[in-house]
């Protein structure tokens, strides 16, 4: 159980056809999350890699809503984004940003949500320590598809070296933050829902 169904336990879940309805809300507002939060965009002028809050978005809503609706969430976005919806990072869209210098991360976000799913899955969630662990495994999943896209971009002059200088150095501080934020809001999520159902 993640916490998307916890929240849900004897509201929505009570046919198959309203879970259905659930199922399809939590996808579709996984995706919208996403998009918000990729609004909150920082360029910064030295690689064509943004600092956003998409990353936070994507590991929460993987962990949030499970590891096949966490992916088909981010399929979601990724798919509204092609279709010219202005939800990538500050408000661009389209193929171009799939098939551009930051393409390997916004693939690398659906892997990210369906591993961070399945951790949930297995109540990595629940305490901030392995919250934390769950997040970081995560993030690794996006820069490994991120990076080696980006040195392809970068060409043989700066090679991965110079893919680790723009694409992950600069981001290391950030995504500690997202990751402590991350391991704060999870297990307190579940702390409330635990206190509720309790009651």
């Amino acid at each position: 159980m993640v916490l998307a169904d916890a929240v849900l336990l004897g509201t929505l879940r009570r046919t198959q056809a309203q879970q259905l309805v659930a199922d399809i809300l939590l996808i579709l507002g996984g995706s919208l999350f996403t998009a918000l939060m990729a609004q909150i965009a920082i360029p910064l002028p030295f690689t064509p890699v943004p600092i956003t809050g998409q990353t936070l978005a994507v590991l929460l809503t993987g962990a949030a809503l499970g590891s096949r609706r966490g992916a088909l969430s981010i399929a979601a976005y990724l798919l509204e984004g092609a279709l010219g919806l202005p939800v990538f990072a500050g408000g661009a869209a389209g193929l171009a940003r799939l098939r551009g210098p930051t393409g390997g991360y916004l693939l690398g976000f659906l892997a990210a949500a369906f591993i961070t799913g399945w951790l949930a899955e297995r109540g990595w969630d629940r305490r901030p320590l392995t919250t934390a662990l769950a997040m970081l495994i995560g993030n690794a999943v996006i820069y490994l598809f991120g990076l080696p896209w980006l040195a392809l971009f970068l060409g043989s002059f700066l090679g991965p070296k110079g893919a680790l200088a723009l694409g992950l150095l600069p981001f290391i501080p950030g995504d500690l933050l997202k990751l402590a934020l991350a391991a704060f809001l999870l297990p307190s999520a579940w702390w409330v829902v635990r206190n509720i159902r309790r009651e």
